[in-house]
């Protein structure tokens, strides 16, 4: 397991995200990862907020990821799901899911208004 914390950077303002943040922290009952909302105006960024908010990123052990290998890592610090993270560092497995990831983030703006409408409702 990582020494230090493992820091996420997410769209707090994407209900698909919120959502799934939410069951990670649910989760990360030994408190390994940061969550940090990349939408709010004082949220602590390493890199230009409109670039955090397109894909997902976090900094593992001082590396900056983002897309899968993003998630991959926050699958690493969550020991449920510590083997999923384990897999992707093979890097046919990452790629593949890298692959997925570009498309999941082509529909994302289709879904994300689905949702909202749901939520309203």
């Amino acid at each position: 397991m990582p020494t230090s914390p493992l820091t996420v950077w997410y769209d707090g303002a994407c209900p698909l995200c919120t959502r799934e943040i939410a069951l990670m922290q649910r989760l990360d009952r030994a408190r390994r990862i940061d969550f940090i909302d990349a939408s709010e105006p004082l949220a602590s960024c390493p890199l230009d907020p409109v670039l955090l908010l397109a894909r997902l990123h976090a900094r593992e052990d001082g590396v900056l990821l983002d897309g899968a290998a993003a998630f991959a890592a926050m699958w690493r610090a969550i020991p449920l799901l510590r083997p999923l993270g384990l897999m992707a560092r093979i890097p046919l497995v990452l790629r593949g899911l890298e692959w997925a990831y570009v498309r999941f983030l082509r529909v994302r703006p289709a879904l994300q208004k689905m949702f909202a409408q749901r939520i309203k409702r």
